[in-house]
């Protein structure tokens, strides 16, 4: 796929750079990996270094950037998106890779099930009864969605996902290879010795345009539903535990475990392998930070880190005490040994 500089401009929507008229852009890269045909971008300015070794042929920087000579500046307010833009041109994936061409015969769709129009249902996937399935939307090969589920209007789910029972899913919704929407949360009571299963009898509930990454879990509420809410993305191999309610245009890094009945808020970001304990709140607009253990409710706009978790600059400020502690003890012990001297000596002359 090529494209011409001045049209990847217009694309953009930066202006046409000098001699860029005749200049054919053929892939994106990397700075440290372009071509002599290839465009990449600098929004972090630490790599500018970089585009001294760099043979790209145009880069996409903020106005007023230097590049070295041979390479043409393209100017935008923000490299970063203008290049989300061009990935999304250069793109050959398309959903229709997943599954195409309506029902496929080797499917299994219950005569219950409700199928809206433009559906496409993968080899093997398996569709239970009183299943409906919105316009558009698209079924992955060996992907099962079982009785009573609820799936929206143009929403893509990758082979292999299992949609539990009665769960809900809204329009624009991507679930990734492996996830699992409605499985059992982790719910036992101890009694006489041994622990007995309490039954999850809740829901699912995924908002749209929510996006989920490859083999993460949403258990089921107890009673009740667990939410995710619109725009919020969740990375692979997070565990989000029943009755958690996850609020919108949050963003959750991979690993990251979230116990049962935890509430995050809106504009949320967390880090990846963070580790959040049940029935506390994460404010909106927080920050957790990776590998944190947030054991206690963190307060809108807060940034925390750390183990156990606690505000970001204060936690900042122990690290930093920590690293000199070995400086301190030794110190400490050398001053011990000069007022034990101190002290012998004193005793000889009594």
């Amino acid at each position: 796929m090529t494209f011409r500089l001045e049209d990847i401009c217009r694309i953009i929507g930066a202006e046409v750079s000098a001699g860029a008229g005749d200049i054919t852009i053929r892939g994106l890269s990397a700075i440290h990996e372009a071509g002599p045909d290839d465009i990449t971008f600098l929004s972090n300015p630490r790599y500018a270094k970089s585009l001294e070794s760099s043979r790209a042929r145009a880069v996409i920087v903020t106005k007023g950037t230097m590049v070295p000579s041979g390479v043409i500046a393209i100017e935008v307010d923000d490299p970063y998106f203008a290049f989300l833009k061009l990935l999304d041109t250069f793109n050959l994936r398309n959903p229709s890779d997943i599954a195409s061409g309506g029902i496929h015969p080797q499917s299994v769709i219950h005569p219950d099930a409700v199928t809206g129009n433009d559906v496409s249902v993968g080899p093997f996937a398996v569709i239970g009864p009183g299943v409906k399935i919105g316009n558009g939307t698209i079924i992955g090969p060996c992907t099962v969605v079982m009785a009573k589920s609820t799936i929206g209007n143009n929403c893509i789910l990758y082979p292999n996902v299992t949609v539990m029972d009665s769960c809900v899913i809204g329009d624009r919704v991507i679930l990734h290879a492996g996830v699992v929407i409605g499985s059992d949360g982790f719910g036992f009571a101890p009694h006489g010795g041994t622990y007995h299963k309490i039954a999850q009898i809740g829901i699912v509930i995924v908002e749209d345009d929510v996006e989920v990454g490859a083999c993460t879990c949403v258990d089921r509420a107890a009673f009740g539903k667990t939410v995710i809410r619109k725009g919020t993305k969740l990375d692979n191999l997070i565990q989000v535990g029943h009755n958690v309610s996850i609020g919108e245009n949050t963003v959750i890094a991979a690993q990251t475990g979230i116990s049962g009945s935890t509430t995050v808020g809106n504009g949320v970001r967390i880090g990846g392998q963070a580790g959040l304990s049940g029935h506390i709140v994460i404010g909106d607009g927080s920050s957790v930070g990776a590998q944190a253990g947030v054991t206690k409710d963190v307060q809108p706009n807060e940034t925390v880190s750390g183990y156990p978790a606690k505000n970001h600059m204060k936690a900042m400020r122990l690290e930093a005490a920590l690293r000199s502690l070995p400086d301190l003890i030794k110190k400490v012990r050398e001053q011990e040994k000069r007022i034990l001297e101190l002290e012998q000596i004193v005793n000889k002359r009594r």
